[in-house]
Formats: structure tokens, sequence, C-alpha cells
């Protein structure tokens, strides 16, 4: 009796008790011969099926923060795969290693296609996500690939690029791109200058591109990892955590998520 009448008094009090968290969980998946490790999240406390987000790393690989983000997003209520670009979970400790990494995944279309089509796939297996409705989100080198693929013409919902690369050798062409896309970059980020998010915005404009760009006055490189401060003063590099222009950039995305997605009373919770 005990039992019921606490039930009843958080009823009355309008609170609904939390009956499940975030569930995490990792899995192996496999592009041609390579072995692929990936984290996936959802909240097993919804019923029925709800969109997909892939979370695309940084250039140091699926570390804690793609699956922190992942987690982000199922607390949201939706389903989140962070997918692994290299290949056996292999993560880089120093920007030289990570710059290998990348440029080995960036400079070979055919092999970054496979993997994030792989994971794709995976995302879609899983029995909570609604597969009519996916998108992609992209931190750093991670923000390129998800640009890269929606160049590409890869059949999603959308796209979100957090401080991502904007050059490519690979431009998009008229017609092709089929995702929505928003890029969130920093004013100050020397990796992407005035000129160069000018030059994605004319790319994006003739290939008749549905895209957002979102430039952050006085945000730097990573300006959404926390970590980022330590990292660039190890190793010396422009990087900076701009806690504004994260929770702003977050905020957008959810907002676009929305617009895509639809106001589903399922997700978007918090």
């Amino acid at each position: 009796m005990k039992y019921l009448w606490v039930g009843v008094m958080w009823l009355i009090a309008g609170i609904t008790p939390a009956l499940a968290e975030v569930v995490g969980q990792e899995l192996e998946y496999k592009a041609g011969d390579t072995t692929l490790k990936g984290y996936l999240a959802h909240d097993d406390s919804i019923d029925g099926r709800r969109p997909g987000i892939l979370v695309v790393h940084e250039w140091w690989g699926q570390n804690a923060y793609a699956r922190k983000r992942a987690d982000m997003l199922a607390e949201l209520g939706y389903v989140a795969l962070a997918l692994d670009m290299y290949g056996d979970g292999r993560q880089a400790t120093h920007p030289e290693d990570a710059g290998k990494m990348a440029s080995e995944v960036s400079s070979n279309i055919e092999l970054s296609r496979q993997r994030f089509m792989a994971a794709l796939d995976l995302l879609k297996q899983q029995r909570w996500t609604d597969t009519n409705h996916i998108a992609a989100i992209g931190y750093c080198f991670g923000g390129g690939v998800v640009l890269q693929m929606a160049r590409e013409g890869i059949d999603l919902d959308g796209v979100v690029s957090f401080h991502g690369t904007l050059a490519t050798d690979h431009p998009a062409q008229p017609g092709r791109v089929k995702a929505r896309i928003l890029v969130a970059t920093g004013a100050d980020d020397p990796f992407n200058p005035p000129e160069r998010v000018k030059a994605f915005e004319e790319e994006m404009k003739h290939a008749g591109a549905d895209f957002r760009i979102i430039s952050y006055p006085g945000a730097k490189h990573a300006f959404t990892n926390p970590d980022a401060d330590a990292l660039g003063k190890k190793f010396n590099l422009p990087l900076e955590y701009n806690k504004e222009a994260d929770e702003e950039s977050w905020a957008e995305m959810r907002a676009f998520f929305k617009t895509i997605f639809g106001n589903n009373d399922i997700v978007q919770r918090n």
C-alpha cells in the first residue's frame, strides 16, 4: 500500500519518476574487410520508433566526446550512433597521428562513403529507429564528413556541421544534395577563414542546396568541446572552448531537427 501511495503522490505533484536512463552500448560492424566500433545510445523508456542521428567524431577518433554527444541526443529522445571512421575504434592522442588518420579517410571518397554507409545501415537496423527520419551531425573532421556525404547525395533528412571542414576537392553538383544543411562555424576559426566560408556558401548556392550558415563571433576551432583549451595549450593549436557558442549551436541544432523531422512529441523532451 505504501508504494501505491508514493506513486499517487508523484502524480499529484505532477512529477513522473524516472523509469529508465539512457542506455549506451558498443557495437561492432563491418565496412568491407574493416571492423568498425560504434557506440549506440537510446532511451528505452520511450515506446515506438524515433528519428536516428549519426554522430561523426573529431579527428581524434570515436572517443568519449563523440559518445557524450550521442548520449545527449538520446536524452532528447533520438536514437544516436557515434560511428567509427578510422576502423577498429582507433583513437589518436597526438595531432600528427590524428592528421594521418583523418587524411587517410577524407582523401578517399569511396572509403569515406563506405564507412559512413555501413554506420547508416547499422542505425537503420535498430528496432527503435524510424528509418524514414535520419540525420547526421559531425565535429571538426566529422563535420567535414557529414557535409561531404550531403554533397554526395546520401539520402538524409539533414546534416549539421559543428566547426567542420568546409573545403573540399569534390564540390556539390547542381541538384545532387538531398539533405538540408546547417553549418555552425567560428568567426575566428583559422581553419575556416571568411573566404572559405564564402566559398562554401557559393558552392551550396550553385548546387541549389537548402542550407544555413551560422558564424559565432569570437569562436575559434573546436568551440563545442570543453577539452579544447587543454588540447590547444598542449599542442600549440588554435583550439578554444566557447560555452556560449556551444550552447547556442546545440539549440540551433535542436530547432533544425524540429523543422526537418516535424515537432514530434516523442522527442525534444528536455
